[in-house]
């Protein structure tokens, strides 16, 4: 074994170093491009000349300028990412010691700045970026119209049988929906959830669906203002018979009007109202995405369509990875019912699975709904438990109440649960070290990430040895039944000694009783349920294997390859000898359904092979898995995990009992527990219900404490 010497590490950081100042060229550059595209210098001497050296090719035509200019960039930065995490990974466990120390320069920017707005609550660099994207916006927007109304006058207006201002609507029309372009060309990103992107921001999946939701908002906003525009000013110009056409070249009104409809009905079902009581509802319309996407392509054409494939590309890769991963069922050893009307899942985990704390899973059970999957955090820690994976699901929703019942049933003879999932997806590493203390706030099930956070903290205290911040975990439940969820925070295979050297201390609210029940000495009934895995199933692994960022990397070149040389054949041996590059013969729409086919195959290829490749050795891991349960003494599963012969929830009880104050009929003093807290820097976590999330922020942002940096965990999909 060859062990990382500090030498090797520096060697490493000087790499990052020299990747981040190219990441930062090309985000800069692709931003800069967005700038200058709506200007007179880009359209009257930039484009010609690119378009002089790029769309006389016989292999791309017309899209090799939007390829170039807008899809490759973002591949390249898409693959660099890959490579910065990989090496990242490298330095993991190294790289929290080094920063621990270091002053928190970016501190300012991280803190919320609004809380109660429409957009949640938005730290100072989020609102700067959003202000900035706003300012892009209303530049191109300004400018297109600029330029395009300079060129309209009454003579012109007149030789097209038109008035001034319906010439001027109608340019204002397509200048609404270039606008909409922008938006939707970022709209994806966030959506990925395995995506090298974002990490490159600090940004996980679960904190991007907010940009995602803005985003969509401003998408539909412009489209529907851009559709609503020409619908006018088809109707005074009598030319109403427009929204019929679909020509063989040029723009297709009526493919534009089908993605529309497709937008605006995913949109009505994102109401917070629809959202929240017809969920289902919501999840099922989402789906609509492809044929708005679908539609999208064939109303502007595929060498247009390529300035908004990038994020649509990188989102395909991942969801399509998803897809091969969600084929096979998971091997489900036991579940737990908890007296709070929980359940606890416990699954077989492949040791090379390595995700970090506040990582989330998604769980699909086709006996309860085969098209349903349900995000929920992990629980578990990959290296404190390297052979388990444990989420816990609270008993609310529909799906999670049939779950509950299935499980909690006494006289149910389930023996073998299918279960598949999706993940884990989560952050790419975690700074928690750099806090002298950690003071995490939860509500209810908001708990969850925090006992993964806290199973963290006992592994480096116990295994790395290193120093940790202090600990205080403020947890609020309606119940004294939901005290049952403390028990998590220890394995079942750890013992008691491990909380010794980690400076815990719980204080919990018990809001709707007040005071403790008279049978609360008395120990609640835990119902823990045994399954029999059956031979085919298999332990939760990566997908991609432990060096799942190369191989991510490797599938977004070679598709991105195979989908050059596709399209570069078809144009120069079917397209071109009709066309000739004129643009005036060849069908756009055939076009666009060849294009969308090719980027289809050309990443179910390139994935494929690499998800095939690492599950050979998914395979042998867990075949060894399998041998040491049939070798374990109890000939049960259940004696890989736990000693099954002492009682499950007495240790963790005694270890905790110390450590934790019960607080009834009454709600933590949050303004002052926070201000009371000493040292240089105190990291705020919050997760549960908003009210809640919303009140922390606000202590944190109010500016009376400066040592307070505030972090939200939410998981509202």
């Amino acid at each position: 074994m060859v062990t990382k010497t500090p030498s090797s590490h520096e060697d490493i950081r000087m790499i990052r170093a020299a990747m981040r100042l190219i990441l930062t060229i090309l985000f800069m550059g692709f931003v800069f491009i967005w700038i200058i595209v709506p200007t007179n210098t880009y359209k009257q001497t930039w484009q010609p000349r690119i378009k002089a050296k790029v769309n006389n090719s016989t292999y791309f035509g017309s899209q090799g300028l939007t390829l170039l200019l807008y899809t490759f960039p973002v591949l390249l930065f898409a693959v660099l990412g890959c490579v910065y995490i990989h090496l990242g990974r490298k330095l993991d466990g190294h790289d929290h010691n080094v920063q621990s120390g270091k002053n928190h320069r970016f501190a300012v920017w991280k803190r919320p700045i609004l809380v109660k707005g429409p957009q949640g609550i938005v730290s100072s660099i989020e609102l700067t970026f959003f202000v900035m994207f706003i300012a892009l916006l209303v530049w191109s927007f300004s400018t297109y119209l600029h330029n395009s109304f300079a060129k309209i006058t009454p003579k012109s207006a007149a030789k097209d049988g038109e008035k001034v201002w319906e010439s001027k609507l109608d340019s204002a029309a397509l200048r609404l929906g270039l606008i909409g372009n922008i938006c939707l060309a970022f709209l994806f990103f966030p959506v990925a959830r395995g995506s090298s992107v974002l990490p490159l921001f600090g940004l996980t999946s679960e904190a991007s669906i907010k940009y995602h939701i803005w985003l969509g908002h401003l998408v539909l906003t412009l489209f529907t203002a851009h559709g609503l525009c020409y619908i006018i000013f088809w109707g005074v110009t009598h030319d109403i018979s427009q929204m019929l056409k679909w020509d063989k070249v040029g723009i297709s009104n009526v493919a534009g009007e089908i993605a529309l409809l497709a937008g605006l009905a995913m949109w009505a079902t994102t109401i917070p109202r629809i959202r929240r009581k017809f969920f289902e509802l919501f999840f099922y319309t989402h789906y609509l995405y492809i044929i708005f996407v679908i539609f999208f392509v064939l109303h502007v054409g595929i060498s247009y369509s390529c300035m908004m494939l990038p994020g649509f590309y990188l989102f395909l890769v991942d969801r399509y990875l998803r897809f091969l991963q969600s084929q096979k069922s998971v091997r489900l050893i036991s579940s737990r019912v908890l007296s709070c009307e929980s359940v606890e899942l416990n699954f077989s985990k492949n040791p090379g699975l390595k995700y970090h704390p506040t990582s989330t899973i998604f769980i699909n059970v086709p006996s309860i709904s085969k098209l349903q999957w349900h995000p929920f955090t992990i629980t578990s820690n990959s290296n404190l438990e390297p052979e388990k994976l444990s989420v816990v699901i609270k008993s609310e929703g529909s799906w999670a109440k049939k779950l509950y019942l299935l499980l909690s049933s006494s006289a149910s003879n389930v023996d073998r649960l299918e279960v598949a999932v999706e993940g884990p997806y989560g952050p790419v590493s975690t700074n928690f070290l750099r806090h002298d203390t950690l003071v995490m706030v939860s509500g209810g099930s908001g708990i969850t990430p925090f006992i993964s956070i806290i199973r963290e903290l006992i592994f480096t205290t116990t295994t790395l040895k290193c120093k940790t911040p202090r600990v205080l975990l403020i947890a609020a439940f309606k119940n004294s039944t939901d005290l049952s969820m403390l028990d998590l925070i220890l394995p079942l295979t750890r013992t008691p000694s491990d909380l010794t050297n980690l400076d815990l201390q719980i204080e919990t609210y018990i809001t709707r009783e007040k005071q403790p029940k008279s049978d609360h000495n008395s120990k609640p009934l835990i119902l823990t349920k045994w399954f029999k895995p059956h031979v085919t199933d298999s332990p939760i692994s990566a997908t991609l294997g432990p060096n799942g960022w190369l191989w991510l990397g490797g599938i977004i070149v070679s598709s991105f390859i195979i989908f050059l040389i596709l399209i570069g054949v078809i144009t120069r041996y079917y397209i071109y000898p009709i066309d000739h590059n004129s643009n005036k013969v060849f069908s756009y729409s055939l076009r666009g359904v060849l294009n969308m086919l090719a980027i289809c195959f050309s990443i179910a290829v390139s994935a494929s092979l690499a998800v095939f490749w690492n599950k050979r050795q998914n395979a042998m891991e867990a075949k060894q898995i399998q041998n040491l349960d049939r070798s374990s003494p109890m000939g049960s599963p259940e004696s890989l995990f736990y000693n099954a012969e002492r009682e499950l929830e007495s240790l963790p009880q005694q270890s905790l009992g110390q450590a934790t104050n019960v607080h009834y009929g009454e709600r933590p003093d949050l303004k002052r527990i926070l201000f009371e807290c000493k040292g240089t820097s105190i990291g705020i976590l919050a997760c549960g219900p908003k009210k809640l999330r919303h009140e922390v922020a606000n202590i944190c942002s109010s500016g009376l404490a400066e040592n307070l940096h505030f972090e939200s965990i939410s998981f509202s999909w």
